[in-house]
């Protein structure tokens, strides 16, 4: 099996699981408990919170554990939405970000809420100038991603930070979800008030994340009801998925250490076989993040593809995995101001420290190979 959709999700680490299964047959008890399992429980999880910290070099106090990445997002622009209504009631935001941001976004608009989308260049970069040009006197929340889910474009959020930084009242969200891993950010660096991270694209698992909260910044919670999370986030705490969380988090930082050089001399290797392939376009930057490639072969429709490889056990993905099911035309490639047939044939390869030159190169064979076939039957 060769898979390539590591941006959908990934394959957990065999030492996550067993972090997990320890910590829900260990620690079971309910972290809120007062006998001595309940505060068991509660070391556990306030050791955990550290880890996770010192992995992210932000405080303790700044972490909150989410069920991931579409939790973390719509907590952060709905918290800070609501939190901060009174003071204005524009938000920025780019065309080209997560359905789990866009949408957010749209629902807010019917809310009474203003929300400028700022355009993207051919590649699906956001000009920093020009979210500079959006902010007004009653702007709150600037929203924008730190790499694109579908072409991998990395976004130049240290300038768009400074930016954000001149404007006390304007608070800025990254969504790291894409990049986390594989594309270094220092949230302090990049003045960051606000990042969603998801567990299972790190080898984690699935229902797992956080969303860190600058010490300070306020918002108003999702959730009712226990006050857990510092009151930002209620609910009996996952204990055993905080826990896989933060094993996943250590290990993936390990390997982008380790093997961020042969993740990106693998993407460019692809790169390089795909653009000698006449039929195929490779939609995405070639400064992108390491994991993340873009094709099209127009005419052939994506689903097309993808069932073609699955025969051959090659796994591969259309766009983004939370709206492959929609119409075929790529919102984000069309974004970019690609011609139809562009938009209407990408599929996304999308790629993990353990995948391979050999799988890469097996892939290539049975990709020219499909393009042949179904050309034919065309």
């Amino acid at each position: 099996m060769i898979y390539f959709d590591n941006s959908a999700t990934t394959k957990p680490f065999e030492e996550v699981m067993t972090a997990y299964q320890k910590a829900a047959t260990q620690f079971f008890a309910n972290p809120s408990s007062l006998h001595y399992l309940g505060s068991d429980a509660e070391r556990l999880l306030m050791r955990t919170r550290q880890a996770v910290a010192e992995q992210l070099r932000i405080e303790t106090e700044e972490v909150i554990f989410t069920s991931g990445g579409t939790e973390s997002n719509n907590l952060a622009i709905k918290g800070i939405a609501f939190q901060h209504q009174t003071r204005g009631k524009h938000l920025i935001t780019s065309s080209v970000e997560h359905p789990s941001v866009l949408e957010v976004f749209k629902e807010l608009e019917q809310n009474g809420f203003e929300v400028s989308y700022a355009s993207v260049d051919h590649s699906g970069k956001v000009d920093p100038e020009e979210i500079k040009s959006l902010i007004r006197k009653d702007t709150i929340l600037i929203s924008i991603m730190s790499v694109n889910n579908e072409l991998g474009t990395i976004q130049p959020l240290e300038e768009i930070g400074d930016i954000a930084g001149m404007y006390p009242k304007v608070l800025f969200h990254a969504d790291h979800v894409q990049g986390i891993g594989k594309v270094p950010l220092s949230l302090k660096k990049a003045k960051v008030d606000l990042c969603s991270i998801s567990g299972h694209k790190i080898h984690g698992l699935k229902g797992t994340g956080i969303l860190y909260v600058r010490k300070g910044v306020l918002l108003s919670p999702l959730f009712h009801g226990g006050g857990h999370e510092a009151n930002r986030r209620s609910g009996t705490e996952n204990l055993p998925g905080m826990v896989a969380f933060a094993k996943a988090l250590r290990m993936i930082k390990e390997k982008e250490k380790k093997q961020l050089n042969e993740l990106i001399h693998l993407r460019h290797h692809l790169i390089n076989q795909l653009n000698v392939m006449e039929q195929v376009i490779v939609n995405s930057p070639l400064s992108g993040a390491p994991h993340i490639i873009n094709v099209s072969v127009p005419g052939i429709k994506p689903e097309v593809m993808i069932h073609a490889l699955a025969k051959k056990n090659i796994f591969v993905s259309a766009k983004s995995a939370c709206s492959s099911k929609q119409p075929d035309v790529s919102s984000v490639l069309k974004a970019c101001n690609l011609k139809e047939s562009v938009t209407k044939s990408a599929i996304r390869i999308s790629l993990s420290y353990s995948n391979t030159i050999e799988e890469a190169d097996l892939f290539l064979k049975e990709f020219n190979s499909a393009i042949r076939y179904l050309e034919k039957g065309r």
